[in-house]
């Protein structure tokens, strides 16, 4: 989610097939948070060659059977900035971990990304862009906020 850079769906997988990455993150990210209202969703591919699987028929045909509840944005070639805070992210990621360790096996790598998400990222990474806090509480605070008004 862009305004508390909570990262709330990802897939890993050998081959960079739609079925395989993009529908399970997708899935994912849709299964912890309900689509209540209208939102665009921004697919930002990274090292995915501008995003072939987000254009799919089968992921756009998904995206479509929501009926104008949700509305996908892709970035243009060349237009970094569509993609600014998902860079940001996978700049951080290798950074603070893919660079710093050996992976044997795909699932190691799945099990370090899944920790570095769920339990430093999400939960106790501090984020300059939100003042400081965690996405988690940015999440919190809107929420209570939401329910306030």
């Amino acid at each position: 989610m862009l305004y508390n850079r909570k990262l709330i769906g990802w897939s890993m997988s050998e081959n960079l097939s739609t079925e395989q990455t993009i529908i399970p993150a997708w899935n994912m990210a849709r299964e912890s948070n309900k689509i209540t209202e209208s939102l665009v969703f921004h697919s930002a591919p990274i090292a995915i060659g501008r995003g072939s699987q987000y254009a799919s028929h089968i992921f756009t045909n998904i995206i479509k059977s929501y009926k104008g509840t949700i509305t996908q944005s892709m970035s243009r070639k060349g237009n970094c900035w569509d993609n600014a805070v998902a860079e940001s992210f996978f700049k951080t990621l290798k950074s603070e971990l893919i660079y710093h360790q050996e992976y044997k096996t795909i699932e190691q790598a799945k099990l370090a990304v899944f920790e570095y998400i769920e339990i430093w990222y999400n939960r106790k990474r501090l984020h300059s862009s939100l003042g400081y806090k965690t996405p988690v509480e940015v999440e919190t605070e809107f929420n209570k906020l939401k329910n306030v008004a």
